[in-house]
This record gives structure tokens, C-alpha cells and sequence, in this order.
């Protein structure tokens, strides 16, 4: 149960923390591991749109290696059983843009993220509206879209089809571009 004065959810802080930990029982196992951080923890470490995620959404090599690590690191820092899981792995374009940018190395582990780009791409294919359980990816495209300094709906979708063929394209995710440049350019 998160007390008062912190946020629900990891932290920069404790995603880092935890990432440290990580990267200690792959040194301890002289193994150089590999994590890619997608959606609200790249939104936290990076573009500090906001102050925590649920769960750290990730690729990560060698992977049962990493999921057993990631297990015993949940143990000892009192996190939940799944605070880094691979869910995200089915949602990937077939050709990703990553980088190292912005992330905290490690000794044994090192950390990509998606570009800028790519992730607005990610976050425009979920469009997932706000509910009890999340908080919905309308924030984090607005986040996203000025980052990039995108104006109009067309550039957005063009870089949109960058990475994802446009008959993929599900309609929620029109709408919500559309309202998002709307918000982000409110008419007089």
C-alpha cells in the first residue's frame, strides 16, 4: 500500500533502484544483460511526464535469465511479482527505433528505450483511455507530440505509418490524434 507522500506505482527513482539491483546479479553471474524499457517507464526516466508507472513494460536478453533476476530483485525490494514483464513484446513494429539515450547504464546491464518517434507510434497504436487500472496514453501522446513538435494530425500519422502499415491503423487511434491536436491547438 503506498503511503501518502510518494506516488503509486515506481518512481524514477525506485525504477532505477531496481535496475541497479538487476544489474548487481548479472555481475554477480558475470553475465551482460539487455533491457529495452517501453511506455510509462520511458515516459518516467526520460520525458519525466510523470512521477511513476505501474510496472516496467520491457524486452529484456537473456530472457529467463532476467525474468529470475527480476523475481529475486521483486523479493528484496518489496515490488510486485511482475514490476518487469515482457507483455509489451507482441505490440512491437517490425522495425523498431531504439537508443541508449537518456538511460542510466550499467556495469551489466545495459538499457535502451525507444525513440521519441517510435514511442509516439507505440503509444498512438494502444490509444488506451483512462480507467481504474491506467491512466490511458492521451497524457503521454500530448507529451509525446510536443516533444517532437509535431502541429497537425497528418504529421502525426505520418510518422505513425513509419512504423506501423496503415491498415493497422484501428480507428480509436484517428480519433484520439484528432482530439489531441485539438486540445494541443484549441480553436478561438
Amino acid at each position: 500500500m503506498p503511503d501518502g507522500n510518494r506516488p503509486p506505482g515506481l518512481s524514477k527513482e525506485e525504477i532505477v533502484a531496481a535496475l541497479g539491483r538487476l544489474n548487481d546479479y548479472l555481475a554477480n553471474a558475470n553475465v551482460i544483460g539487455e533491457v529495452c524499457i517501453f511506455g510509462g517507464t520511458a515516459m518516467v526516466l526520460v520525458f519525466n511526464a510523470r512521477l511513476s508507472t505501474r510496472d516496467v513494460d520491457a524486452i529484456f536478453m537473456p530472457a529467463a535469465l532476467i525474468r529470475d533476476l527480476a523475481a529475486k530483485v521483486a523479493e528484496e525490494r518489496g515490488l510486485a511479482p511482475d514490476w518487469l514483464n515482457d507483455g509489451v513484446k507482441g505490440f512491437q513494429a517490425s522495425n523498431p527505433e531504439i537508443t541508449q539515450d537518456s538511460v542510466p547504464q550499467f556495469s551489466h546491464l545495459r538499457v535502451y528505450r525507444p525513440s521519441a518517434k517510435y514511442l509516439l507510434a507505440m503509444k498512438c497504436m494502444a490509444s488506451r483511455t483512462s480507467g481504474p487500472e491506467t491512466a490511458g496514453d492521451r497524457n503521454d501522446i500530448m507529451v509525446l507530440v510536443k516533444h517532437l513538435g509535431f502541429k497537425t494530425a497528418d504529421e502525426i500519422i505520418k510518422n505513425l505509418t513509419r512504423f506501423f502499415p496503415p491498415e493497422r491503423i484501428p480507428a480509436k487511434t484517428q480519433f484520439m490524434i484528432h482530439e489531441v491536436i485539438s486540445d494541443l491547438n484549441p480553436k478561438p
